[in-house]
């Protein structure tokens, strides 16, 4: 590359002398606007009825014209953050966390191109989303429906949990129940409103929770796109893990929207799904007694 300073091939222009005061205005601005490139303004030799402009091109202090823009910048949130996620190798299915990929400041420009999204499909449904006072602030709503409550367990880490050690040894069925707990079907987006209960045998080294810790983990954990079949898997995974018992029973009882407001459109409906571990898949007289008192 040429040395600061140093001139490269440059750039000649011939304009007439007598020209109206617009178009003599409008080249003044092309003038300063290559100016600013080649790094110098040009040298103007007149002659005849001509003005001769050469442009030298110049490293010293050429700046340009249109300055880049980070190309990573240009890309929408939703596109940085799957890239993110691809690049680690990391699922981001409709009932999967992935707060650990999205960028300090990013969750408000996700809702905001939620808004802008969301703002297409109801163009697309042809409401006058203009002249309906009901519906001017709708995209804006269901953005932060979206974002902020009914799928905010996507986009946050999992709460604190602070867990205790079983000072006194307790060993007896723990039942914690019923939670309400509120989702939304990951086929057609509709509500999943229902009850859980959980059971707990705990041994001399298990950790202990409190009562309020169960509803918050229920609530991050179902605060998704999602199953019930798969819901309580996960919530029996990440309560495992946390305190590490003999035995561990979920029962999740729901009513499911996709099924009332649409399609056979049967509001008495309901669905039981369970997961049973440790004790309670080995030992069925545990098992029926956790059954038994929850009903």
């Amino acid at each position: 590359m040429s040395q600061a300073g140093t001139s490269l091939p440059g750039l000649l222009f011939l304009t007439p002398t007598k020209i109206n005061p617009a178009t003599r205005e409008r080249w003044g601005t092309l003038v300063h606007l290559l100016g600013r490139a080649c790094g110098k303004s040009p040298d103007i030799v007149k002659f005849n009825h001509f003005e001769k402009l050469k442009f030298t091109m110049t490293t010293k202090k050429a700046t340009a014209i249109f300055p880049k823009k980070d190309a990573s910048a240009k890309r929408a949130v939703s596109e940085r953050v799957r890239a993110r996620l691809v690049e680690a190798g990391h699922r981001f299915n409709a009932n999967d966390n992935i707060a650990g990929f999205i960028h300090p400041g990013e969750l408000d420009e996700l809702r905001a191109e939620v808004e802008a999204r969301m703002q297409e499909v109801l163009n697309a449904l042809v409401i006058d989303t203009t002249g309906d006072h009901n519906t001017t602030e709708t995209a804006r709503r269901v953005a932060k429906m979206y974002v902020d409550e009914v799928f905010r367990g996507r986009y946050v880490d999992a709460p604190e949990v602070t867990s205790f050690p079983n000072v006194s040894k307790l060993n007896e069925l723990m039942i914690v129940g019923p939670i309400t707990v509120r989702s939304a079907c990951s086929h057609h987006l509709c509500p999943i409103m229902g009850k859980v209960w959980f059971g707990v045998l705990p041994n001399a080294n298990s950790d202990l929770i409190g009562l309020s810790k169960y509803a918050r983990l229920c609530d991050w954990v179902m605060s998704r796109p999602q199953i019930q079949e798969e819901a309580v898997v996960m919530l029996a995974d990440e309560l495992e893990r946390r305190i590490h018992p003999d035995g561990l029973a979920i029962v999740m009882e729901a009513s499911h929207f996709c099924m009332h407001w649409r399609g056979v459109k049967d509001d008495k409906s309901l669905m039981t799904s369970s997961v049973m571990r440790g004790a309670f898949l080995r030992n069925p007289n545990l098992r029926l007694e956790f059954l038994s008192l929850i009903k």
